[in-house]
């Protein structure tokens, strides 16, 4: 791993990398659409995070303005407006060529499958000079199977473009450590232009990597001479002006309210305490990297000592640098979620694939083989049982479809325990199988489990309810209450009414002809009885019943209008 891997010989990846060797880019992209595709359009929106991106940038587009972010009638300041953008062009240019309209929850995902989608060839490009070309594209489609990458695609949020910002301006960083004299003014612009996207992806979120990572080297270098090279000079200045006009124009258009809601109420209560919930201890990504990074994060646990031992040579230096201190960052952050380390699994990757690649690798002891191996095989398996699970509990007759999920799984342990099993620990071959049969293991769970879990997809189940009993009805004269998620905006419209009580939607039901409301069974009394004082008699229009998986409970829901 230590010196260039790009002219060595294939270390006994057949005809698989030999086809992949010749097509890299073909072959990794023809990788990432059949392991994102399953379930890309089939499984409905998602709460809470999805149906809140994908229903502010629906009201961009239908109102024409995309300064102010709203989700219904409220403003939603807490990241910029880059994603929204995005996924706003999507459905404009959809919409255009007729393949897909506003409505769609595909069509707000398409922005995050093109980030997934330049951020593996990212890795690729980039990480041909780190590690060498046949690594480069190990490590490139074991990011495009990563569980969390997999994940982020079917989401229509920021993380899978901020993804593809930070793969691409890490990827030129490199490039300036490594070779500064050769390091271009075009390349330097592309690396603060990319840092400006990354801003308005997420703020400073994205511009945190590199920092902390040239922070590292020029105190691990004690210098750094690629500093120059990257031209600091205009180049932050270029960074912010790709940024600072629409945040000006937000600051001006809110007075100031995006920025205290932002920084004041979304990323300082990120650092000050589990914000949603979604608190954890430090050390919490690294016991879940396992998962998360499944199915390559066998490779890299294996390579962790060799690139300990490497770590003084420039190409380790700089991967980990890339790592460490932001892993350390989000570590110490009190509010965890499973993909605020994904930024960093591009320079994993590349590490573990080296590693893998190198003929001349340092093995790891044998108990810690053993241990990269069962993690492998332990979530694998587990992935397939826990789809399966959620079938025999919510549905009556689960999805035959799913079942295909546990020879899946099987089928992946066996190819990777036969690749390194066959007398040469062939290490790099064991990864692209782990990366190409991983396909039908998530196939199964994505297309033939998820969704059709219908007792969990409350919001479409509301829409068709409505569709037969009040056909024509208009989205604000339907209000809900005790399923207050954003789903339902997404699914009826941005004026349907999200009712706080029971009492608030007998009021609402009763302010106007031709209403209807849905209330869930904990607000039912409440409702009935404001109803009954006001003087009239709600008729039943159905109801039904789904689990609320946000908050982890079963609800019932009744559906009235005036009688």
């Amino acid at each position: 791993m230590g010196k260039p891997l790009g002219d060595r010989p294939p270390v006994g990846l057949a005809s698989l990398s030999e086809a992949a060797g010749r097509r890299p880019r073909l072959a990794l992209l023809l990788l990432c659409l059949l392991l994102w595709l399953p379930g890309f359009f089939s499984i409905p929106a998602t709460d809470r995070d999805e149906a809140r991106f994908a229903q502010a940038s629906r009201q961009m587009v239908e109102t024409g303005d995309y300064v102010h972010i709203r989700l219904g009638a409220e403003e939603r300041n807490k990241k910029p407006a880059g994603i929204y953008w995005l996924q706003a062009a999507a459905v404009h240019a959809l919409e255009a060529t007729g393949l897909g309209g506003r409505g769609d929850i595909w069509a707000y995902r398409l922005a995050s499958l093109l980030g997934a989608l330049l951020a593996v060839q990212a890795c690729f490009h980039w990480g041909r000079t780190l590690v060498g070309r046949r690594p480069a594209c190990l490590a490139a489609a074991l990011l495009a199977a990563a569980m969390v990458v997999v994940a982020e695609v079917h989401i229509a949020k920021t993380d899978a473009a901020l993804l593809a910002c930070v793969t691409a301006a890490m990827g030129l960083f490199g490039q300036a450590y490594l070779r500064p004299g050769h390091f271009s003014a075009r390349q330097a612009a592309g690396f603060w232009l990319l840092l400006g996207g990354a801003a308005l992806l997420k703020g400073p979120v994205g511009p945190m990597v590199p920092l902390l990572a040239g922070i590292t080297l020029a105190i691990a270098d004690r210098g750094a001479p690629w500093f120059r090279a990257l031209r600091p000079g205009w180049g932050v200045p270029l960074m912010i002006l790709a940024a600072a006009p629409w945040f000006i124009a937000i600051g001006i258009a809110t007075e100031g309210r995006f920025f205290q809601q932002s920084v004041g109420g979304d990323m300082l209560a990120k650092i000050g305490s589990g914000e949603e919930k979604h608190g954890g201890p430090p050390g919490l990504y690294l016991g879940t990297f396992g998962i998360t990074a499944f199915p390559g994060a066998f490779l890299v646990l294996l390579a962790l000592p060799a690139i300990w031992r490497e770590r003084t040579l420039p190409r380790t230096r700089f991967l980990l640098a890339w790592v460490v201190p932001s892993w350390l960052v989000f570590e110490a952050v009190p509010t965890k979620l499973p993909h605020y380390v994904l930024p960093l699994f591009p320079a994993l990757f590349l590490l573990g694939a080296a590693w893998a690649m190198d003929p001349l690798r340092w093995m790891p002891p044998r108990w810690w083989r053993g241990f990269a191996l069962f993690v492998l095989i332990a979530v694998a398996v587990g992935l397939a049982i826990l789809g399966n699970l959620a079938g025999f509990l919510l549905l009556p007759f689960p999805p035959l479809a799913g079942l295909l999920a546990l020879p899946a799984a099987a089928v992946l342990a066996w190819a990777v325990l036969r690749a390194i099993g066959n007398g040469r620990g062939d290490w790099g071959q064991a990864g692209f199988y782990a990366a190409i049969l991983a396909i039908p293991l998530y196939a199964a769970v994505l297309e033939g489990i998820a969704p059709r879990l219908s007792p969990i997809w409350i919001a479409p189940r509301i829409a068709t309810l409505l569709a037969a009993q009040a056909p024509g009805l208009p989205a604000r004269d339907f209000g809900i209450t005790s399923h207050a998620e954003p789903s339902v905006l997404f699914a009826i419209g941005g004026e349907a009414k999200l009712l706080p009580t029971g009492g608030a939607a007998a009021e609402f039901l009763g302010a106007g002809p031709g209403r209807v409301v849905a209330v869930g069974d904990r607000a039912l009394g409440d409702f009935q009885a404001m109803a009954a004082a006001l003087g009239f008699v709600p008729q039943p229009l159905g109801e039904l019943s789904g689990l609320n998986y946000t908050r982890g409970r079963w609800i019932t829901l009744r559906f009235f209008r005036q009688g």
